[in-house]
């Protein structure tokens, strides 16, 4: 854990990344991935999951981690600063980063796996969704999902559940560059992946409930809802309804699930 907490060292606290990387690590475990492999990250973002995928391949594997978005995108840590701080790390040398980059226009290449790890809700279509993973489906032996499990079990997890679904809602009627674009549960996304001529091996629910990410998008929510005083009255209801649904103490995070296919 130190050294991939040294390889993030920009990103700030140190208690917040741990508490992170504990469930990044979590997830790349249930994918079971191997030393030596390469490895294809799409939507890598600010590249929690991949100094983990980076660890775990070891000095021999490669991870290829792309974004679509640009490295002015993030705060308080934009994706440019993060990325140079892990490619200028220990495990930079396994990893290139390529940001501002759609992975449809990329040439084929062959992997081991690829990986998409809670970055599904950032395609606002999914039919462009679907063209990752049929692309995926001719370059890589496996793909793993890992996303937001919207089948909350616990009570104290329906916040981040009704923040998630506010702002959807956000995403549709108000303003569309958030990070919730489209909300795919488990059965939806391996749905997709089977009309890609991918066939679903595993599946997994992985605990997250401890994660500060239920709490900081209920909080964000609650910031943003005088935004939905010019929605249609009957958006505006139900957004209302799963307003209600912040108004408690806890705020624990949605579980993730995991999809593993080949």
């Amino acid at each position: 854990m130190e050294h991939l907490l040294a390889s993030m060292k920009i990103m700030g606290d140190d208690n917040i990344q741990r508490v992170q990387l504990k469930h990044r690590q979590a997830l790349v475990d249930a994918f079971s991935l191997e030393k030596g492999m390469r490895i294809l990250e799409i939507g890598c973002g600010q590249g929690d999951t991949t100094v983990v995928l980076a660890d775990a391949v070891g000095e021999e594997g490669y991870v290829l981690a792309v974004d679509i978005a640009d490295p002015d995108y993030g705060a308080p840590i934009t994706l440019g600063e993060a990325t140079s701080s892990i490619a200028a790390s220990a495990l930079g040398r396994r990893i290139d980063f390529k940001l501002e980059t759609d992975f449809l226009d990329l040439p084929d290449e062959s992997f081991d796996v690829a990986i998409l790890s809670h970055s599904s809700w950032y395609f606002r279509n999914p039919a462009q969704l679907l063209a990752y993973f049929k692309k995926m489906r001719r370059m890589a032996k496996r793909i793993c999902i890992a996303e937001w499990d919207v089948n909350f079990t616990r009570m104290a997890q329906r916040p981040h559940f009704a923040a998630t679904a506010i702002l959807a809602l956000y995403s549709e009627f108000i303003a569309n560059e958030g990070n919730i674009q489209h909300v795919f549960d488990s059965l939806q996304l391996q749905k997709m992946l089977e009309a890609a001529g991918w066939a679903v091996r595993q599946t997994a629910v992985i605990d997250a409930s401890y994660l500060q990410d239920g709490a900081w998008e209920a909080d964000y929510a609650k910031s943003i809802q005088p935004a939905f005083s010019g929605v249609p009255p009957r958006i505006q209801s139900l957004a209302a309804s799963f307003y209600g649904m912040l108004e408690v103490e806890a705020a624990d995070s949605l579980d993730s699930f995991v999809i593993i296919a080949e």
